[in-house]
């Protein structure tokens, strides 16, 4: 399951615009996106991802990605940053 990497991640991004920033600084192991999350939100962070060679990981849904990252409300995306 995709979501026991990070949940479980001692540090972590959440939100896409927390997990772009932290992406483009080059310290995201692997980022995750919700494919039910609006594409104008989360289109730059999979390009950043992209241009860095990040990994992507695709999940179901946004309630899940925040349930998986400890908070009580949906996110579009979240990145592990420290395992």
């Amino acid at each position: 399951m995709p979501y026991e990497r990070l949940r479980y991640a001692r540090k972590k991004a959440v939100g896409s615009k927390e997990t772009l920033k932290v992406v483009e600084r080059g310290h995201a192991k692997v980022v995750f996106v919700a494919v039910n999350a609006e594409r104008r939100v989360i289109e730059p962070v999979i390009r950043a991802c992209l241009a860095r060679g990040t990994p992507v990981e695709e999940v179901t849904s946004m309630r899940e990605l925040g349930r998986a990252c400890g908070i009580t409300v949906n996110c579009a995306s979240a990145a592990v940053i420290e395992d």
